[in-house]
């Protein structure tokens, strides 16, 4: 079975599923990478995530360079959610990458941003998740990452297609 197969059998099990705790669905991509789905809704059409994760053993121990290549890559392809992104920050002494919505977009005073951190940790580390942040108040609340179907299959499959 195709990775979309898999995914596509996992949402239907899901469907109708709604919880503030999230259900891990975990599934194997090609070359050995694996993908971590952290749902808190699925519907027939939809489905809200607090988190994906892929572990992609080539990756690991991989240079910055190799990592911003990736998220060059990724913001190049990835341009069918809510706002675009962009590299944020390398920090070439760990060797990970951040990567922002540009701009994030704005709802009642607050900022809303999708937030990529790329990782050469233990099995090459990718995560996404969405925040909010409200300007004067510290830190920032997780938003759930909402999608059809349809677009979380292709962002996966852009996901792993642009591994470096």
């Amino acid at each position: 079975m195709s990775l979309r197969d898999d995914l596509t059998r996992e949402l239907a099990t899901l469907n109708g599923h709604r919880s503030t705790a999230p259900v891990t669905v975990t599934l194997q991509g090609p070359q050995q990478v694996v993908i971590e789905l952290d749902f808190l809704a699925v519907d027939s059409m939809s489905c809200s995530l607090s988190e994906l994760r892929l572990q992609v053993p080539s990756l690991t121990g991989a240079d910055a360079a190799t990592l911003e290549q990736w998220a060059a890559a990724i913001c190049t392809r990835v341009t069918y959610l809510l706002e675009s992104m962009g590299p944020l920050e390398v920090d070439t002494t760990t060797s990970q990458v951040l990567v922002r919505s540009t701009p994030p977009d704005q709802q009642g005073g607050a900022s809303v941003f999708y937030e990529i951190l790329l990782q050469n940790l233990s099995s090459g580390n990718f995560s996404l998740c969405r925040y909010r942040a409200v300007p004067g108040q510290p830190g920032r609340q997780p938003v759930e990452l909402q999608m059809t179907h349809e677009v979380l299959q292709k962002l996966l499959a852009d996901l792993i297609d642009t591994i470096p």
